[in-house]
């Protein structure tokens, strides 16, 4: 069985709705993905002698990385209409999420959405700051 790892990085702010502490204010983080995928290696065809290919894996993750790129990462139902409203007239980017934005539930939803593009995940690390991560893994 072969380990395949890569990362991405982005800025972003976000905040917890309901927390009482620092985090309950708006506050950014470089997150970092890093996201290791398991498997045999492929015996035919053009991918023959790789688990995956590197450039696949590397540009899915990427994508990840650019859709919340430089965003206001929030929980749906948590600003108000008036607030939402303030923040688009200022063209500021939101994303919506249907879950508290802790680095927690970013990791699983990112092996999710990996997941689902066919890549066999075995973890997915979300990193706030270059100390502390969530690990989110397969079987979880």
């Amino acid at each position: 069985m072969f380990r395949l790892k890569t990362a991405a990085a982005f800025d972003s702010a976000h905040f917890l709705a309901g927390y009482e502490g620092k985090c309950a204010n708006i506050h950014g983080h470089r997150w970092m993905i890093e996201v290791t995928v398991t498997g045999e290696l492929r015996t035919e065809g053009p991918k023959r002698g790789m688990v995956v290919d590197f450039g696949d894996l590397k540009k899915a993750v990427k994508a990840l990385a650019d859709r919340f790129d430089h965003t206001l990462i929030f929980e749906e139902g948590t600003l108000t209409e008036a607030s939402l409203a303030a923040l688009g007239e200022q063209g500021f980017s939101l994303t919506p999420v249907s879950f508290r934005p802790t680095a927690e539930n970013l990791a699983r939803h990112f092996f999710g959405l990996l997941c689902d593009e066919g890549f066999g995940v075995s973890s997915v690390a979300v990193y706030e700051t270059p100390e502390n991560c969530a690990v989110y893994e397969a079987g979880s």
